[in-house]
């Protein structure tokens, strides 16, 4: 395995304290973050350690059922539904080491949620926990709204996840626990090839939000993607360390896109331990991805791309990583 290169980079941390009062602020330190980096973290954003731990903790006890009981919700083209190392990403050719249960507001939940006799409450807890993570997925969203000089319930009406057409997805991750370095060569299953536990990508939505746990490190960013149309993963990279209660954000793409590539979409992975230092443990997080109203018409300011809806920009961006990842699969083959 080629040794990965590691650089500091500084992180944005940035307080939503009393944003109604500090909105200016607040809205030049995200497009500062935004232009230069891509990935920053929030704090005093409203939701409680003690929320986020529930939440957790029901995750927890949705991926400790039985597999049986978990396909009861299967995953589907609609973007939700229970999913297991079945996500291959175009940068490693392999299957995620992990399982998730994505979950939406509207309507492509129709059946799809799990039922009350495994899990009490599931639905509304799960619903709780997504409608106060909208809430602040809607104070940065008028925040790029004033730093991209477009009235501030630009973006917040086209994610209204009350909408039927509604595509924002919370997605409940379980990494699963790896072999340590005196089980098999570091890094490597029984077999030598590398484990990737979320492979190196760029995520496609506006704007993810990133809760996890402390002590179950392994996420790491690479800015490097100049264009949204292209991929350029680099070779430095830079560790995250997880704290409950802050939470972590990444332009997407289509924040990109509709930014006219002013703020950057930022290539990240949750990496493979290599060494007796890493976290070679179950880890969970929970992944809130804006993404728009299948109608809502994406063009920057500059207009540098032509319109498209939420539904086709998805799509655009189906196509390209599969493309993306049948040339990476020949690649493997030669």
């Amino acid at each position: 395995m080629t040794a990965t290169r590691y650089i500091a980079r500084p992180i944005p941390a940035i307080s939503l304290a009393n944003f109604n009062s500090r909105i200016d602020e607040i809205t030049r330190e995200l497009v500062s973050a935004s232009e230069n980096v891509g990935f920053f973290t929030i704090t005093d954003h409203g939701i409680s350690n003690e929320q986020i731990e529930s939440m957790f903790a029901l995750a927890e006890s949705f991926f400790s059922l039985p597999d049986s009981v978990k396909a009861t919700v299967p995953w589907n083209p609609n973007n939700v539904g229970w999913e297991m190392k079945s996500q291959v990403r175009p940068s490693t050719g392999q299957p995620d080491q992990k399982e998730s249960y994505q979950l939406q507001f509207g309507e492509n939940m129709d059946g799809l949620w799990l039922d009350d006799q495994y899990l009490a409450g599931f639905r509304e807890t799960c619903l709780a926990f997504m409608h106060r993570v909208q809430e602040v997925s809607e104070l940065l969203m008028r925040c790029f709204a004033r730093g991209l000089g477009v009235p501030d319930d630009s973006f917040v009406k086209a994610h209204d996840v009350s909408r039927s057409n509604a595509q924002t997805t919370c997605r409940l991750l379980h990494y699963f626990a790896l072999p340590t370095p005196s089980e098999s060569p570091a890094g490597a299953g029984a077999d030598g090839q590398p484990y990737h536990r979320a492979g190196a990508h760029a995520d496609w939505d506006f704007l993810t939000l990133l809760f996890q746990k402390e002590g179950q490190s392994g996420l790491e960013i690479c800015p490097g993607r100049e264009c949204v149309t292209e991929f350029g993963i680099g070779d430095e990279w830079t560790k995250i360390e997880p704290r409950t209660g802050e939470i972590v954000c990444n332009i997407g793409d289509l924040l990109m896109s509709w930014s006219d590539d002013r703020f950057k979409s930022t290539f990240h992975r949750v990496k493979a331990p290599e060494s007796a230092v890493d976290y070679f443990g179950d880890r969970y997080s929970i992944a809130f991805f804006n993404q728009p109203c299948k109608d809502a018409v994406i063009q920057g300011p500059l207009k540098k791309y032509p319109p498209v809806t939420g539904e086709g920009f998805n799509a655009n961006a189906m196509q390209r990583n599969f493309k993306a990842l049948q040339e990476k699969l020949r690649a493997l083959k030669n």
